[in-house]
C-alpha cells in the first residue's frame, strides 16, 4: 500500500480569471476502487492530467506510482493488437494477456487481429487489459463506458471489481456501484472522499444537502428580520437627526446626543446583519441545485408516426441486422438495445431521414417533424453564437437550457469555439438544441454519453413530465428503465 498525497493544489488555465482548484489538500490510496464524480466541466479530467504532469500548478503531488492514462493513444492501428499490448505492457507474460483477455470476455484470436478492425468496446477491453498489466502502474480511466453496449459495461465492472489501484471517472451510476469502493467527488467548493459506491455516496450526498436547504431557510427568515430591523433603526435615527433643524427652539446638544444612540444601535443591527449573511454563506456550499428543464414536443394527427416493415440494413454486401418489424406509436418511448454493431445507430440514422442501404419498407408519416441527436459531437464547430444561428434556433432559450443544465456565464463568450469544449459540455449543447425544436419524434443516440449524473436526473424528470414520443439507444441501464415504455431488442 502506499498513498498519493495532494497538498494545496491551486491550479488554473492559461488566461483564465477562476481556478480550477484552489489550496486542495487530500489523501488516496492506492488500492482503492476510486470513483471520481462531479459536475461536467468541474476538473475531473484536468485532475487527472495534472496527476500525469500535463499541466504546471502550484501546490505538491506526490505518489510512489507510474500514472497511466485510458484511452491510450493508439499511434498506428494497422499493427495487430499483440503488437499494441506489446508496446503497452512490455514485461507481461502471453499467458498473462489471454487471462486478461478470457477474463473480458475476449478470444486469443483477437490478438491477431488488426487494432483497427476491433469494435470499439473490444478496443477499450484490450487497452484495459494491457494497461493493468504495466508494471508498477495506477491507472487513471477517463469515461471507459461511452462505446460498451449493456452487457460488455456488465463485463468490464466485474473485471475492474477483481482489480485493486485505479481512479474511474464516469457518470453511469449502475457501472459506478458494480465497481467502486471508493468516491472522490468535487462538489461546488471542494472535494471529499468517502468510503463506499456511488449510491451510498449520492444518499449521504442528498441527505447533506436537504439538511442545509433547512439551516438555509431558517437563516433567511432571520436575516430578513435583522435587514427590517436594522432598516427601522436607521430611518428613526436619520428622522431624529434632521429634528434638530426643525422650526422653533429646539435642544440641538439632546437631539443630537439622541440620533447618535440611535445610530449605534443601527449599525449594531447592521453589524448582525453582516455577521448573519456571512454564516450564510457557508451553508449551501455544495448544494447542486438542478433546475427544471422544458421541452417542446408536438401532438400528431394519427396515432402512427413511423413504420418499419421487413427492413435489413447492410453494410456493403454484409447484413448487419434484420427483418426489422417496428412501429412508433404517439406517446411512446422505445429504447434500443443490443450488442455494439447490431444496427442501433443505423436504424434511427434512417428514422431520421438519411439514406443506409436497405431491404424492406420504411413510412414516415407525411408532415413529420423529427428533432435529431447524433452519437458523436465531431460536426460542432464555432462559437455559440455561429451555431444558434446555424441551426435557427430561438437564442435566449437556447442559453437558458444551457445555463439550466449547469453552464457557466463564461461558458457563454462568443469568442470560444464549441470544439474546444469538454465532451460533456458538446454533449448539452446537442441536447439543448433538440430540447429547444418542436417536434413530434426525438431521435436521440446515445444522449447521455460524458453526462454527468445531475444532468441525467434532469433529463429522466423533463422526459417523464412532457411524456414526448421517443426512440432511443441508451446504455445507462437506470436511465432507460426510468424513460422507457418499451424495449426493442435488436
Amino acid at each position: 500500500m502506499s498513498l498519493i498525497n495532494v497538498q494545496n493544489l491551486t491550479f488554473a488555465y492559461d488566461g483564465s480569471f477562476k481556478n480550477v482548484f484552489e489550496n486542495v489538500s487530500f489523501q488516496l490510496d492506492t488500492n482503492w476502487k476510486l470513483g471520481f464524480v462531479g459536475r461536467n466541466g468541474k476538473g475531473k479530467t484536468t485532475f487527472l492530467n495534472l496527476l500525469l504532469g500535463k499541466y504546471e500548478y502550484a501546490g505538491k503531488i506526490t505518489a510512489d506510482v507510474n500514472f497511466t492514462y485510458f484511452p491510450f493513444e493508439v499511434s498506428d492501428t494497422d499493427r495487430l493488437v499483440c503488437e499494441v499490448l506489446d508496446e503497452i505492457c512490455p514485461n507481461a507474460e502471453y499467458w498473462e494477456i489471454v487471462r486478461e483477455f478470457s477474463y473480458l470476455s475476449m478470444s486469443e484470436e483477437k490478438l491477431y487481429c488488426n487494432y483497427g478492425s476491433l469494435s470499439e468496446g473490444e478496443k477499450t477491453k484490450a487497452l484495459i487489459a494491457g494497461l493493468f498489466l504495466k508494471h508498477n502502474s495506477f491507472l487513471l480511466i477517463d469515461e471507459p463506458t461511452n462505446h460498451l453496449d449493456n452487457a460488455a459495461r456488465d463485463n468490464v465492472a466485474n473485471y475492474l471489481r477483481k482489480k485493486k489501484g485505479y481512479i474511474l471517472v464516469s457518470h453511469d451510476r449502475a457501472f459506478l456501484d458494480g465497481c467502486v469502493d471508493h468516491i472522490l467527488s468535487i462538489n461546488k467548493s471542494n472535494i471529499e472522499i468517502q468510503s463506499g459506491n456511488f449510491s451510498s455516496w449520492f444518499d449521504n450526498f442528498q441527505t447533506r444537502q436537504e439538511s442545509e436547504v433547512a439551516q438555509n431557510d431558517k437563516l433567511q427568515k432571520d436575516i430578513d428580520r435583522l435587514a427590517a430591523s436594522a432598516a427601522r433603526a436607521s430611518s428613526w435615527a436619520d428622522k431624529t437627526e434632521a429634528a434638530k433643524f426643525g422650526n422653533g427652539p429646539v435642544d440641538r446638544g439632546f437631539i443630537g446626543h439622541k440620533a447618535a444612540k440611535m445610530m449605534r444601535r443601527a449599525k449594531s443591527v447592521e453589524n448582525r446583519q453582516r455577521k448573519a449573511i456571512e454564516q450564510k454563506s457557508l451553508l449551501l456550499k455544495n448544494v447542486e441545485s438542478v433546475d427544471s428543464l422544458k421541452m417542446f414536443p408536438l401532438g400528431y394527427h394519427r396515432e402512427k408516426l413511423l413504420e418499419f416493415s421487413d427492413v435489413e440494413i447492410f453494410y456493403g454486401e454484409k447484413k448487419v441486422c434484420g427483418p426489422i418489424n417496428l412501429q412508433v406509436l404517439q406517446g411512446e418511448r422505445i429504447a434500443l438495445e443490443g450488442k455494439n454493431g447490431c444496427g442501433k445507430s443505423s436504424l434511427l440514422k434512417i428514422a431520421a431521414g438519411e439514406e443506409i442501404f436497405t431491404t424492406g419498407r420504411f413510412a414516415p408519416s407525411s408532415g413529420l417533424k423529427i428533432s435529431y441527436l447524433s452519437q458523436t459531437s465531431s460536426h460542432l464547430r464555432g462559437n455559440i453564437a455561429k451555431f444558434i444561428e446555424d441551426n435557427k434556433i430561438d437564442g435566449n432559450l437556447f442559453r437558458t437550457v444551457l445555463s439550466k443544465m449547469g453552464f457557466a456565464a463564461e461558458d457563454f463568450v462568443y469568442n470560444v469555439d464549441i470544439s474546444s469544449l469538454s465532451q460533456g459540455q458538446k454533449k448539452k449543447i446537442m441536447i439543448a438544441k433538440s430540447l429547444c425544436e418542436n417536434a413530434h419524434l426525438y431521435i436521440w443516440d446515445e444522449p447521455l454519453n460524458y453526462l454527468d449524473v445531475f444532468s441525467r436526473i434532469q433529463l429522466e424528470e423533463l422526459i417523464l413530465q412532457f411524456q414526448p414520443t421517443m426512440l432511443f439507444v441508451e446504455h445507462d441501464n437506470k436511465f432507460m428503465q426510468t424513460v422507457a415504455t418499451r424495449v426493442l431488442s435488436l
